[in-house]
């Protein structure tokens, strides 16, 4: 019986925790830092057998040296010399196995250039291991790409079965809903994902793993082709935007000054 356990990290990081627990091991998801996945292995009598990272960030690749050198895990991740201890560099189309679980590789650059992420359908519910292109009502900010190039990766990740629960790296839910609410004040489904996610947050739970159909129905990000996303984002340039996206680059610059 596999299962996934979030170690916090850093003020709102999540390094998410793959468990075969019937062979007491384990596989870790952009491990920014080592001692709390060190503590968690440890308390759970758990061996680190494998490691997925999805970009270059020092948040998502700072524990891998020392997890090596105590685990001997692989180390599977981009195409990018940047990134110490990879073992096996991945690029778009090709697969690998942790615990049984067949993932494939998805390159979705935008955050950054080298970004991929991993999606299995071998379990009963799609998963989503997105590292910071896609999260619960957001989206990662654009440091290396362009508007284009990340609206044609969540269109990517939007293909996959609606059902995909997806496990983001970022506790940023309430504060991208709150700037989802502003783009769409009168979204019903919105307001009621704030009042549940807020009383996950007061009980000091996670908000994630989210899914795509929830994404569909309340993150600004994913519905750059909704009327009202399209009117909110207009409002907000001041001049008609007539394409994806434009309503995506409106959005998306209007977020990193909200």
């Amino acid at each position: 019986m596999l299962k996934i356990h979030p170690i916090p990290a850093f003020s709102d990081n999540y390094i998410w925790t793959l468990i075969d627990a019937s062979e007491e091991r384990a596989c870790v998801v952009d491990p920014g830092d080592a001692t709390p996945v060190i503590d968690y292995l440890t308390a759970n009598n758990l061996a680190l057998t494998d490691i997925l990272i999805t970009h270059h960030h020092p948040d998502h690749t700072g524990g891998i040296a020392e997890l090596t050198q105590r685990y001997s895990p692989a180390v599977y991740g981009p195409m990018n010399e940047r990134i110490q201890g990879i073992t096996q560099r991945l690029q778009e189309g090709q697969r690998i196995e942790v615990f049984g679980l067949d993932f494939s590789v998805i390159e979705v650059p935008g955050h950054t250039l080298d970004h991929i992420a991993y999606f299995s359908d071998s379990n009963t519910t799609p998963i989503l291991f997105c590292g910071d292109t896609l999260f619960a009502a957001g989206c990662g900010r654009l440091f290396e790409g362009t508007p284009e190039t990340m609206l044609a990766s969540l269109e990517k990740l939007a293909a996959l079965p609606a059902a995909t629960q997806v496990y983001c790296t970022h506790e940023y839910t309430l504060a991208n809903l709150r700037f989802a609410s502003a783009v769409e004040p009168d979204n019903q489904d919105l307001l009621v994902r704030v009042q549940t996610e807020q009383a996950k947050r007061n009980a000091d739970k996670p908000t994630l793993p989210s899914n795509l159909t929830l994404e569909f129905a309340t993150n600004p990000f994913m519905r750059c082709a909704t009327p009202s996303i399209k009117a909110a984002a207009e409002q907000y340039a001041g001049h008609a935007v007539d394409t994806k996206v434009e309503v995506f680059a409106a959005v998306r610059r209007w977020k990193d000054n909200f």
